[in-house]
């Protein structure tokens, strides 16, 4: 669906080796001690990396669990393009810095968009309206920029309104912020991408917004 394609494109450890298991004598004091590979000196502790525990989801019934499992998986298929897109907006911007003249700066923001939409335009073609939806969601966790306002700002108010008008044919709101605090929904997408991230099965990249995600699962759960 090219409505899709016309969001998208506006838009830019410390690990032991082994371990001496012989005891060294230190103040006459036996010890274990360590060598961490890449440090020529023992070590009487390991420096380990955080644990970060969430907690377990309760939910009302098996309907709702449904719900959440069909929206983790489209939340993992669109996140990557969310992701993406706030990597090319921070290099667009940053180019555009360089190009002193307006004309230069719309035909080489054109040229970009060009590219991205022969680059996606096949994916993006598949996402059903609900993915769409997430992935506007998404663009704003990442970018902390509506997808109407970054329309309005690379491109002109008009283009903005008449993207926005085309996408309320699918039931989709180019205005629509993510919103964790209030809107459950969100919640739930917010704690997909942190187990998504603790599993590996997501790449992290920190969001724009102002709210913590363990502020959140204890407000939530209180609900």
């Amino acid at each position: 669906m090219k409505l899709y394609i016309y969001i998208y494109s506006l838009l830019f450890s410390l690990f032991v080796s082994g371990q001496n298991d012989s005891l060294i004598k230190y103040d006459s004091v036996p010890k274990d001690y360590f060598i961490v590979k890449g440090d020529s000196l023992y070590n009487d502790a390991i420096n380990l990396d955080d644990v970060v525990m969430l907690k377990r989801l309760r939910f009302v019934d098996n309907k709702e669990r449904i719900k959440y499992l069909i929206l983790r998986r489209k939340t993992r298929k669109v996140y990557p393009y969310a992701k993406l897109a706030a990597e090319r907006l921070i290099t667009l911007k940053d180019n555009l810095t360089h190009i002193k003249s307006k004309r230069k700066q719309k035909k080489y923001t054109k040229r970009i968009q060009k590219y991205i939409e022969e680059e996606f335009s096949a994916e993006l073609k598949k996402l059903t309206r609900t993915e769409g939806q997430i992935l506007v969601k998404l663009i704003h966790r990442q970018t902390g920029i509506t997808a109407f306002d970054l329309v309005k700002e690379l491109r002109s108010g008009w283009r903005a309104f008449w993207y926005n008008s085309t996408a309320s044919f699918f039931n989709i709101s180019l205005k629509q912020e993510f919103d964790p605090v209030n809107i459950q929904e969100d919640y739930y997408i917010e704690d997909i991408l942190m187990r998504s991230f603790l599993d590996q099965v997501l790449e992290r990249q920190e969001h724009k917004l102002e709210f913590d995600y363990f502020e959140l699962s204890d407000k939530w759960s209180l609900k």
